[in-house]
């Protein structure tokens, strides 16, 4: 560029001047990038809100000070520990919840729940919200239950109606709308009852093997610093196997998980936005293309390529800045929606003001994008000459050995992954997402390229004169075949993999429901019980599929290590977790059709010392591998152990599998519990089975497959509904830059229409060759995004959850003609003025 001094207000005065004549040209710019920017300014505020409420709301989240708990029955020492905090409180609350079923008395309808067993006043800080208000209070003193309200509708129930836990009989006291921490996913998962906790005894649910949570919440001294009271005391909850959770860690964890939640939002959001880059990019292309013989005179007049280059970038900053802060504007009236989207993963009461930040950061992106994409075609006017304006040629040096040109490139890889950086973890996860999107549209602009050459190269010659001139138009001057083949086809995958990974998901688990597969499993059998429940399957008619023994236990060493040991070791050799978890073995002769030994060797029968075989997974985890010597406390007796082998499971069988497998002759004597397997030929003999065992037998858990599939169905309809709200973004973005890019190049397209029409083509057939090229060009869009949805989804189904991929044709073929349907119909609607222009108008502009 030539060093000559820049007069910055005369380069400003240029710029607006230029403007005046183009307004609607450069708001088409920045129009496609609009939307991007509200998604993200919507998801940035949300996040802001939250980070504002949970900060806000936080005590209500946890409902105490403090929260100590367990999953094992505390012993004396930690039941003495947890009563010397009790000393420092204001007030204390128990609760034990742990799964079991329910039956209602009236339908005799039964279901798995979350039983919560409460004494106390716990919360204290927020509410139990029932219906009636009254309820939350008087349900504490009464032989009443809060249900909830899922449950309530599901079952037809009413308040006063009598509901069975375990041996006793419930007045239901009113329907629980919502609890601390509770989310609209946790109660569709498990839905929660509450009761007191004096009765729980009396239902005979706490039982040997029972799998019960132990929580101690304490309201403590308003002078008391509960964090430097938590630190102080970590050595006595390590020493009595006890967890806790302040309001400040609560927060922390509450704030990490959602972050995480917006953070993938973002990302949906930035690919919206990123097409809309591609529309940028693209129509500043075009502009600057019909800017050119402008640039030669004003190069004749004595402008510098650098001042040439400075005004239109001054042009597309300011007009950048504008779109931006109407995206910023649009994402703060569309946040005022999405807690409403979101209602079913917040814990909280989400307050919805006006984040400052979040439009800032918005107005500083859209700037950014609007600057960094257009600076591809803006480089080329530094290769303007003075000499085109006696050229007749539009034909314009290449810049693709511009070094510069590479430096841009590299600036938006650049941008790319910072983004991604902010929004993933590691750097592991940030450059595959980068390249990918890197590889899907060198995908696309190679599909783009290679369907232009091949067009051009073999269409017929003999195909009518409308499908020729319709087919030549995708490379035409200023054909708009590539930006549309990226930003349509970019749209059409994101589609298709939404539909691909919920019907992946929902196969994983279906796969199970096939004929003769188990679709029944029965727990927490006592070992007294378990000839009479086997016996009542049979004659059920119900096969027998499995029948297994189960023994909690820990473990105690590794090594001669012991957790202590491991904790206070310079170099941890051991997994701190592996010391800390309650584990539920069994003990059997041989394999299971879901396992496969992968090392070692396998122990049937114990020989001296167990050998015993561990998942892979686990194993891993917990840092052991074939020999160690273990010891467990099978409660309350040391048993040593060596690891022999280890196996690969697989966890999508419904059948029970474990962690840990003992030979047998080593544990068989202990204290036990079992877990049966069969299957029920449909919903009426499931209903029928169910309310037989639990009526007999109150301390049975079952899960029933048919209620999982619903419940897992009805999750991923709002998760699928959340992403989809999302993923509209990018979807009408793609139509926003189908729509500004016809716009753009409506002059250029009036002008071929016309002089169609004046060698004497009809308004039909010109209106046929339009409405041609908009649906190849949707077509090719359309086929190339759904062949890379199929491929990457395909990767999905077999490596990472490993099932068969066997798509929805019948969807595929729907999205594709759906979409190449509407691309045709926008085009055609945005080239209808072309239409009807007279021939007499080539003629007069040229004249």
């Amino acid at each position: 560029m030539e060093n000559k001094p820049l007069n910055i207000s005369w380069l400003f005065l240029m710029a607006w001047r230029d403007s005046r004549k183009n307004k609607a040209r450069l708001f088409l710019f920045i129009s496609s990038m609009i939307l991007g920017i509200a998604a993200l300014v919507a998801i940035y505020g949300i996040g802001d809100n939250l980070t504002k409420d949970i900060d806000r709301q936080a005590a209500t989240l946890i409902g105490a000070d403090l929260d100590v708990r367990t999953n094992k029955s505390p012993d004396s020492a930690a039941r003495k520990f947890t009563d010397s905090l009790r000393k420092q409180a204001d007030a204390y609350s128990e609760e034990q919840s742990f799964p079991s079923m329910i039956l209602f008395m009236k339908g005799g309808g039964t279901r798995l729940v979350q039983i919560r067993a409460l004494s106390g006043n716990f919360p204290f800080y927020g509410d139990i919200e029932t219906t009636p208000k009254s309820a939350a209070k008087t349900f504490r003193d009464k032989h009443d239950v809060l249900v909830d309200k899922t449950l309530m509708l599901q079952y037809q129930a009413n308040v006063g109606d009598s509901v069975q836990i375990g041996k006793v009989n419930f007045r239901i006291a009113g329907i629980l709308n919502q609890a601390p921490g509770q989310t609209g996913f946790s109660s569709t998962i498990a839905p929660s009852v509450f009761m007191p906790l004096r009765y729980l005894k009396a239902t005979n649910l706490a039982q040997k093997g029972s799998r019960i949570n132990y929580n101690f919440y304490y309201k403590l001294k308003p002078q008391t610093d509960v964090d430097a009271m938590v630190t102080r005391l970590t050595p006595a909850f390590e020493r009595h196997d006890l967890d806790q959770d302040t309001i400040k860690s609560k927060k922390e964890s509450t704030g990490r998980s959602f972050s995480d939640v917006t953070k993938f939002l973002s990302l949906v959001g930035f690919i919206a936005l990123l097409l809309g880059c591609i529309g940028v990019a693209s129509a500043v292309h075009i502009y600057v293309k019909e800017k050119m013989q402008s640039i030669a005179i004003l190069r004749c007049m004595g402008l510098s390529s650098k001042q040439a280059f400075l005004i239109f970038l001054i042009q597309i900053t300011i007009i950048g800045f504008i779109g931006a802060v109407a995206g910023a504007a649009l994402g703060s009236i569309i946040q005022q929606v999405l807690p409403i989207v979101f209602k079913d993963f917040l814990p909280l009461e989400l307050q919805v003001t006006i984040s400052w930040k979040a439009i800032g950061q918005g107005i500083l992106l859209g700037v950014i994008i609007s600057i960094l994409f257009s600076l591809l075609p803006l480089i080329s006017i530094r290769k303007v000459s003075p000499l085109n304006t006696i050229r007749v040629s539009d034909h314009t040096e290449s810049t693709s050995k511009d070094p510069w040109r590479w430096f841009v490139y590299l600036l938006i890889f650049g941008f790319i992954t910072c983004f991604a950086r902010l929004q993933l973890e590691g750097w592991r996860q940030t450059l595959v997402f980068s390249i990918s999107l890197v590889i899907g549209f060198i995908v696309l602009y190679g599909v783009a390229a290679a369907s232009v050459w091949l067009i051009r190269k073999f269409f017929p010659s003999s195909w009518s004169y409308i499908w020729r001139q319709g087919l030549s138009n995708l490379y035409r001057p200023n054909n708009q075949t590539t930006i549309l083949v990226l930003s349509i086809g970019l749209g059409t995958t994101f589609i298709c993999t939404l539909f691909f990974v919920q019907s992946i998901l929902m196969d994983r688990i279906t796969l199970s429901t096939s004929e003769n597969q188990p679709n029944m499993v029965i727990f927490d059998i006592q070992s007294k019980q378990r000839a009479a429940i086997t016996e009542l399957t049979k004659s059920e008619g119900l096969p027998l599929i499995q029948e297994v023994p189960i023994v909690t236990m820990r473990l105690q060493e590794i090594n001669g290590v012991n957790a202590m040991e491991n904790k206070n070791d310079s170099i941890r050799k051991y997994s701190n977790r592996a010391y800390n978890r309650e584990l539920r073995v069994t003990f059997r002769d041989s394999l299971t059709s879901s396992e496969r030994l992968i090392e070692g060797k396998w122990q049937g029968q114990a020989q001296d010392t167990a050998h015993i075989s561990l998942e892979q997974g686990y194993a891993k985890s917990a840092h052991l591998s074939i020999g160690d010597r273990l010891v467990f406390n099978v409660q309350g007796v040391m048993v040593p152990a060596i690891v022999g082998s280890i196996r690969e499971v697989d966890w999508n069988r419904v059948q029970t599998n474990f962690r840990l497998v003992f030979p047998k002759g080593v544990i068989d004597d202990a204290p036990q519990f079992h877990v049966l397997v069969t299957r029920v030929p449909n919903a009426a003999a499931s209903a029928a089975f169910q309310q037989k065992v639990v009526s007999t037998y109150p301390n049975v858990s079952i899960i029933d497959l048919a209620l999982i599939l619903n419940v897992l169905d009805e999750i991923l309809n709002k998760i699928g509904f959340v992403i989809r709200f999302m993923a509209s973004f990018s979807i009408i973005t793609g139509l926003i830059v189908l729509i500004s890019s016809v716009l753009i190049s409506k002059y250029q397209r009036m002008q071929e229409s016309v002089l169609l029409r004046t060698i004497g083509a009809s308004s039909l057939q010109v209106f046929m060759i339009t409405a041609l090229e908009y649906f190849f060009l949707g077509s090719i869009a359309a086929f190339t995004g759904i062949v890379l949805a199929l491929i990457g989804n395909w990767g999905l189904a077999k490596f990472s959850f490993e099932v068969p991929f066997s798509p929805d044709w019948l969807t595929v073929v729907s999205i594709f003609f759906s979409i190449s349907l509407l691309t045709t119909l926008i085009g055609v609607l945005n080239s209808r003025s072309a239409l009807n222009r007279p021939p007499l108008e080539i003629l007069r502009k040229n004249a």
